[in-house]
């Protein structure tokens, strides 16, 4: 189209720390305080547990700090006024693409995740129509028919992973109602395994990231990519030649054109159906999981959404306008107040184009700088009691009482996440459908780890009881 595609980048491992070194050495002022010297110790606790590091820093250092992480150097700016001010107030200043998203190109391409500036605006205006709310709700019939599906041979009286069970719901609901995909059309390609294979790349510690050649994750990850790229460009293919469009997003992308009359390349469209399908799926399976978690920790609440499910739905299958959050307002506050302690995109990694002013530092231009809403969620005089899962904070009058930046699970401005309207109302639906079933329990002896690359999630899955719904609930 119109505009230049975004610049190449490097993968070479070596080259890519002999760039963050030189880049560093051009730095024109000090960094704030903060833990510099180089640590092993620190560099792991950021890759397996960075949440109390980065709460402890913020203690001792207030809302800006440095912190070196294996060789390279950068910020960490944490608080409602930190995330407004690179969200909001000078998004422009903080490029996605030069920070630690970069990692994610090799997968997912030239994706709106990984792009910045005219470029990402207008991949956001082309998609904008897709999800427009009318959109959305068309998607929830699919929504309930593919959860139904999944749901059939689960009991109460069995177990169930729900993480990894929700895991691959999701893709499927985002292959169907995003995409038109056929699921049965793979060419024997299992496309949800290869997926979750080449995702599987970024769990890994960073060492095995940087490996090259055989048997290395960074090969796996590439033998999954050409396989799905297979079936995608197939599809693309067949659709340009059958001219067959419908109202999915990849239709829409496909016929879309620019101020010139320019279209998109196969290239483009293959890069931003990856990146949504990314996001489609990762961020409702993960706050499904925590959800059910947190609801089997807590009898009163799910109690609560319990009669409200019976009081409004009477045991009938969810429509969309039962699903748009109004109607159930204590499921809305019990997933907001999830997505609170257990936000999917935890991290925003960033590298501030021009220096700027925050927390009486001057930061040069050049540096990395990440907000972090895992850390931002979970302070105290934002949040009393932050570690308890309390839906009632997110009472339409308490949540206006919140301070801007104080809550971003979804982003913000004009990068806020493009999807939310549709995850919103698919994890809705998926939880309407399991509440109508099952009440969760906590499996005995199972301890719940957090993982959180590339989103959170339960580390290793999480097995669940599925129990009678009418069953009495435990005292607490």
């Amino acid at each position: 189209m119109a505009l230049a595609a975004p610049e190449p980048v490097t993968f070479n491992p070596w080259k890519r720390l002999a760039g963050d070194l030189r880049i560093e050495r051009s730095w024109d002022g000090p960094l704030p305080p903060g833990p510099t010297r180089f640590s092993i110790r620190r560099t792991r606790r950021v890759a397996h547990d960075p949440l109390p590091l980065l709460l402890d820093c913020y203690r001792e250092l207030g809302p800006i700090f440095s912190m070196r992480i294996l060789h390279a150097s950068g910020l960490f700016m944490i608080g409602p006024e930190a995330n407004h001010h690179i969200l909001v107030e000078n998004a422009p200043n903080f490029r996605w693409r030069d920070g630690g998203f970069v990692d994610l190109i090799p997968l997912l391409g030239d994706g709106m995740l990984t792009i910045d500036g005219d470029y990402h605006r207008r991949a956001r205006r082309i998609m904008l129509p897709a999800f427009h709310r009318d959109r959305v709700a068309a998607a929830q019939e699919t929504m309930v028919e593919e959860t139904l599906r999944a749901l059939e041979g689960h009991a109460p009286g069995g177990e169930l992973d729900i993480y990894h069970w929700a895991r691959s719901l999701a893709l499927r609901i985002a292959m169907r109602a995003l995409f038109g995909f056929d699921l049965d059309r793979g060419g024997g390609i299992d496309v949800a395994e290869e997926f979750e294979r080449a995702l599987s790349y970024y769990g890994t510690d960073y060492a095995a990231r940087s490996l090259r050649g055989p048997r290395t994750p960074w090969r796996r990850m590439h033998e999954s990519r050409r396989l799905l790229d297979r079936v995608i460009y197939a599809e693309i293919a067949r659709r340009r030649e059958e001219e067959d469009f419908g109202d999915d997003i990849l239709s829409l992308l496909m016929q879309a054109r620019d101020e010139d009359g320019g279209g998109y390349t196969d290239r483009e469209l293959r890069d931003q159906l990856m990146t949504l399908l990314f996001a489609g799926h990762d961020t409702t399976t993960s706050t499904v999981s925590f959800l059910f978690y947190e609801l089997a920790r807590h009898p009163r609440a799910l109690a609560g959404l319990l009669e409200e499910q019976d009081a409004v739905l009477g045991g009938r299958a969810p429509e969309a306008a039962d699903v748009t959050g109004e109607a159930l307002p204590k499921l809305e506050m019990a997933i907001d107040e999830t997505l609170r302690l257990y936000p999917p995109a935890w991290i925003g990694p960033r590298r501030c184009v021009e220096p700027f002013e925050f927390g009486g530092h001057r930061i040069p231009g050049g540096v990395p700088v990440s907000y972090c809403s895992w850390a931002s969620h979970r302070l105290p005089e934002v949040f009393p009691e932050p570690e308890a899962f309390v839906p009632e904070r997110f009472a339409p009058e308490a949540r206006a009482k919140l301070p801007k930046g104080a809550y971003v699970p979804f982003g913000g401005g004009s990068r806020t996440c493009i999807g939310m309207r549709f995850g919103q109302m698919e994890i809705r639906t998926i939880a309407t459908l399991i509440l109508q079933r099952v009440r969760p329990g906590l499996l005995p002896g199972h301890t719940m780890r957090v993982r959180q690359m590339p989103t959170l999630s339960p580390d290793g899955g999480l097995p669940m009881l599925l129990q009678e719904r009418e069953a009495p609930l435990p005292a607490g």
